[in-house]
């Protein structure tokens, strides 16, 4: 294809002089992994946050959007002036719905230069009624959703034709759902696109992984399990994954706050009351302050604790967490966007992804229960490429004194826990199995486990994710007979008869059913 070419210079020549006009100057690593999705490979970019992750992927995804475009526009002889393509093209996974509308904002910045005519959603727990039933209609281009949402997309009617136009899957915060069964969901769905369209790029963004090679191929489909080492074998038609290391500099401060008598600290409690005054110095001296805490009960406490040392703070400083009405949500990221606020006291809630500029200190009150999720809150400050992330330790007690000095010298030498995807969770399978059923269903197949067993296409469908890798027929029987059937102990129920064979296929037909599962 000599006569491509010219035009993909050109097309990253476009992402270069984007980024010229924002004053920046694309690092290495951003062009490495803009030119393994041009040439449609899959992979990992693992990166220090705040390093520029996000628009290494997106800027990635757009350009094969474009190679994609003229590819199809050479073939059919179409004209280059022709409109920009309709559904959706890119999704963005997200694991909170609280990160959807802050990512929503810097992917919309290079679209109008870099993707005219395309048009970006957000499809979360957040998403009002009236957008939903546009999107219904016709999804946009770019879709920012969960693992959730995404799965009750998947349980439509047509969602082989709506989905089935998407070609790059971009998995934000890898590390916060890779080791638990929200990771498996999206391993499933990640599969069912791929049936969809085999051409599925995906790649996963992370800031804090001990184990890379493993959490790559998590997100990456599995040959045949007679194929060998199941574990690190790829379906042959595939080009060969990309594991990208960005390099970009960031220095990380790591400190203790000491209480002012450390020989009367207790040996005990989780609250760390008696370090409020200390922690009011340090806000007092600092610029915009995140205070996390691990619970939303000790995050209220915080929050009125610190009110009642400074009342005069009251309308500066504010409280985030995941239970709080989505418009006080919003307002306190504003507030922390714009530089408004002292400090915000906050849970988990604002860990991830989220770019608060002003934001040049963090404390974190008590354990930071791993080396991971220190590193996480470290980087909500300094959140810029060459900025300093600081983060400070907050012991409620005497052996958090000696947790702290063991998860900075453990932080600062790169050592982060591994997190390893479940296997074969059982429950997470079954409602798989009706979501598909719901999505169009599956092919029943010779579903008998003799010596003429014909499994299904779904079976392989679900033995190319890592967690199901080694699925046994058995096992995947059980779960079919549970859907179906009721299994050994609900067959007596109706309700549990979730699916049924309809014109050679698996499927729900009934609605009420249907309705309970969504």
């Amino acid at each position: 294809m000599p006569n491509q070419l010219p035009q993909r210079v050109d097309l990253e020549g476009q992402l270069e002089a984007w980024f010229a006009q924002q004053g920046w100057q694309p690092f290495a690593f951003q062009r490495q992994v803009w030119a393994a999705m041009a040439q449609g490979r899959s992979g990992l970019l693992h990166a220090t946050t705040g390093s520029g992750k996000t628009y290494a992927v997106w800027l990635g995804a757009l350009l094969r959007s474009a190679l994609r475009k003229t590819e199809t526009l050479a073939a059919t002889s179409a004209p280059a002036s022709a409109p920009a393509p309709t559904g959706a093209q890119v999704l963005w996974l997200t694991p909170m719905r609280a990160l959807a509308a802050d990512t929503a904002r810097a992917l919309q910045a290079p679209l109008q230069a870099l993707a005219p005519g395309w048009r970006l959603g957000q499809r979360t727990g957040d998403t009002t009624a009236a957008e939903r039933a546009r999107q219904d209609r016709r999804l946009p281009q770019a879709l920012v959703t969960t693992p959730e949402s995404l799965s009750l997309l998947l349980t439509r009617e047509q969602a082989p034709t709506v989905l089935g136009s998407v070609h790059t899957v971009l998995v934000d915060e890898w590390h916060e759902l890779i080791g638990n069964k929200r990771g498996v969901q999206v391993q499933l769905a990640l599969a069912r696109l791929r049936h969809f369209n085999p051409d599925l790029v995906v790649w996963g963004l992370s800031a804090t992984l001990g184990n890379l090679e493993e959490a790559m191929a998590t997100l990456l489909p599995v040959a045949a399990a007679d194929a060998g080492d199941a574990e690190r074998s790829r379906t042959v038609s595939a080009p060969p994954p990309c594991l990208v290391q960005g390099q970009a500099p960031k220095v990380l401060q790591i400190d203790t706050l000491l209480p002012v008598q450390p020989g009367r600290f207790s040996w005990a409690g989780h609250l760390g009351a008696q370090m409020c005054q200390p922690v009011v110095d340090e806000i007092e001296k600092s610029g915009t302050t995140l205070v996390f805490t691990n619970t939303r009960s000790q995050a209220e406490i915080w929050y009125q604790l610190l009110l009642q040392h400074r009342p005069d703070w009251a309308g500066l400083i504010a409280l985030h967490h995941g239970s709080l009405d989505k418009g006080v949500r919003e307002w306190v990221e504003l507030g922390l966007k714009e530089g408004r606020l002292k400090a915000v006291v906050a849970t988990s809630s604002l860990d991830l992804g989220v770019d608060f500029l002003p934001v040049q200190r963090v404390l974190q009150i008590g354990s930071a229960k791993g080396v991971a999720r220190l590193l996480q809150r470290a980087g909500r400050s300094g959140h810029a490429p060459g900025r300093a992330s600081r983060v400070t330790l907050v012991p409620t007690h005497t052996l958090e004194l000696v947790e702290a000095a063991a998860a900075r010298r453990a932080a600062l030498a790169g050592d982060v826990e591994a997190r390893r995807s479940p296997e074969k969770p059982l429950d997470v399978l079954v409602q798989h199995l009706v979501t598909v059923g719901l999505g169009g269903g599956f092919a029943a197949g010779d579903v008998a486990v003799d010596n003429g067993f014909m499994a299904p296409a779904l079976l392989q469908e679900l033995r190319s994710t890592y967690a199901y890798r080694h699925l046994s027929d058995s096992e995947f029987l059980w779960a079919l007979t549970f859907v179906a059937q009721g299994g050994a102990s609900l067959g007596a129920y109706p309700e549990f008869h979730r699916l049924q064979k309809v014109d050679g296929a698996w499927r729900v037909p009934d609605r009420q059913i249907a309705r309970r599962h969504r």
